[in-house]
């Protein structure tokens, strides 16, 4: 993939992919695909500090979890924080949003940093943390519009949201505010250190913990996943179709 375009039609062949193959990682697929879409047009429309310096960013950013996707499915191990995510999409236990947050975790907790760093190699890092911090409010705007209408694929969850007052996020044990920040840190120390393969051995440590956390939140809030998810729809093409038109609307 050179191109955001290249990016785009990769994605579109992963979404096919994964509604023919009822497979759950399609969730953050559709949302992922989204975000990219925003991407090009924010850089066909010039809202980037550095567009062209934006559309490397955002294939390098894409490619990491291409790649992971790719690995996963050949039978091979990628980083942990991503074998958690794929291995969980095998699940019909786990709510839609778990789906989504455990992609988030890996692409965003892990891999943002590195392709921050990666187009940004021999410069200072500080130069494109502007529009490091715009990808990651393209992606929270999206999530808070799944949030917003989540009711259409999880009737119980979307009760609950508004009864949450802001705090829905504590239902699963993540936070995508905590993730960008931890994000930009981790980028500048990843930026910083010759032995990058030691700070993502290291970073995917941490963030693989993190992943474990949303898969198993504990014995209450387990107990409220089993009546979410007992009432979400189990139609996994069905669930991408209503998200895909979640994500356009937002």
């Amino acid at each position: 993939m050179q191109t955001i375009d290249d990016v785009l039609i990769r994605m579109d062949q992963i979404v096919a992919e994964c509604a023919t193959q009822q497979c759950r990682i399609g969730y953050f697929a559709i949302l992922y695909r989204q975000v990219t879409r925003r991407v090009r047009d924010g850089i066909l429309a010039g809202e980037f500090e550095d567009n062209p310096r934006m559309e490397v960013l955002d294939v390098l950013f894409a490619k990491r979890f291409v790649d992971a996707y790719d690995i996963w499915k050949n039978g091979s191990k990628p980083t942990e924080s991503w074998r958690l995510a794929f291995e969980a999409s095998k699940s019909s236990g786990n709510l839609v949003l778990q789906h989504l947050f455990l992609g988030i975790n890996a692409h965003i907790n892990l891999d943002l940093g590195i392709a921050a760093s990666e187009t940004m190699v021999g410069k200072d890092l500080i130069g494109i943390q502007g529009d490091f911090n715009k990808i990651n409010a393209v992606l929270a705007e999206l999530v808070d519009g799944v949030k917003a209408n989540i009711s259409k694929v999880s009737p119980i969850f979307g009760w609950l949201i508004p009864l949450a007052k802001g705090r829905d996020e504590m239902l699963l044990n993540f936070s995508i505010q905590i993730a960008r920040d931890g994000a930009w840190k981790y980028a500048s120390e990843y930026h910083a250190d010759p032995d990058k393969d030691f700070q993502i051995k290291d970073r995917d440590t941490n963030i693989s913990r993190l992943a474990q956390k949303l898969i198993n939140p504990g014995k209450l809030l387990a107990f409220l996943v089993r009546i979410v998810a007992f009432a979400e729809w189990k139609s996994v093409e069905k669930t991408m179709n209503q998200l895909d038109a979640v994500v356009e609307k937002v």
